[in-house]
């Protein structure tokens, strides 16, 4: 695996893989790989000729007190997960690259990302369409890869390949959780012990709501009621930012289950933010 970290020749490797005819597959991330992210690189090795995988925590999208300059940056250890997986070129660019001196565009995503985490996080996913943009023009990429873990991130960076009519397919991919059905996560790793332990009661309380909506229970006041009371059972949650049933394809929240429906949670665990969804099919 080849590590490049100017622009412009992650641009030329693009030239030559293009020239070549070969099938490209981008896989975007902050780095802190974990299992989660080398499915996706495995995936994409499979289903491409060339898979390029970007390394780059993105200022953009952090907040003014969330935690950009603690986010784990084990790089040695990300580029070895990286080529173990599949990768064929890692695209790690200083941020002085990405967004140099006067840089000033942004890319508003509309109301997709003013609800759920853009609620939360405002600004949040104007940072993430907006380095996604620039990693994908600089990559050039004919498939792009992303974790159903961030499924809003996911619908959103789709809807905005289409819209900008960027001729990339955007594949969603299912989420990979720890044994105990703990999502993995780079931000796993700020949880102590007890915490970790805590943090497990997220995909019983998607489980288990997904049991109940199977049951024939699907109005959503039922729902988000024994979402909320089956999160009250854990103590060392400090705050339930949102636990409801929405709409995969709108993100809207639903009334009742229908064909499909998506269960989604957003949540704190001492001071560590936790975020997971599941699809359900009644």
């Amino acid at each position: 695996m080849r590590v490049i970290r100017a622009p412009q020749q992650m641009g030329q490797a693009v030239d030559r893989l293009r020239a070549r005819g070969q099938r490209i597959g981008v896989v975007p991330t902050m780095g802190a790989l974990h299992e989660g992210h080398c499915s996706l690189i495995r995936r994409a090795a499979r289903e491409c000729d060339a898979v390029i995988v970007t390394i780059f925590v993105n200022p953009l999208q952090f907040g003014p007190r969330e935690d950009f300059r603690r986010y784990p940056r084990p790089l040695a250890t990300d580029l070895r997960l990286a080529a173990s997986a599949g990768a064929t070129l890692a695209f790690v660019p200083p941020a002085a690259s990405v967004f140099p001196p006067g840089f000033q565009t942004r890319i508003a995503v509309g109301r997709l990302g003013a609800i759920w985490e853009g609620k939360v996080r405002p600004g949040h996913f104007t940072g993430v369409a907006t380095v996604v943009s620039i990693l994908f023009n600089l990559t050039r990429p004919h498939r792009a890869y992303f974790g159903q873990k961030d499924f809003q991130q996911a619908v959103i960076i789709k809807k905005m390949a289409k819209d900008l009519d960027m001729a990339i397919d955007v594949v969603i991919c299912p989420t990979i959780r720890e044994n105990d059905g703990l999502a993995m996560s780079s931000r796993n790793f700020y949880l102590n012990k007890d915490e970790r332990k805590a943090a497990t009661i997220i995909n019983k309380c998607l489980t288990q709501t997904t049991e109940l909506i199977k049951s024939g229970i699907i109005d959503i006041e039922s729902i988000r009621r024994f979402m909320k009371e089956k999160l009250s059972e854990e103590p060392l949650i400090t705050e339930i930012q949102y636990a409801s049933m929405y709409s995969p394809q709108t993100l809207d929240e639903l009334e009742r289950a229908g064909k499909e429906a998506l269960l989604a949670i957003a949540l704190k665990i001492g001071k560590t933010r936790l975020i997971d969804n599941m699809i359900v099919n009644p």
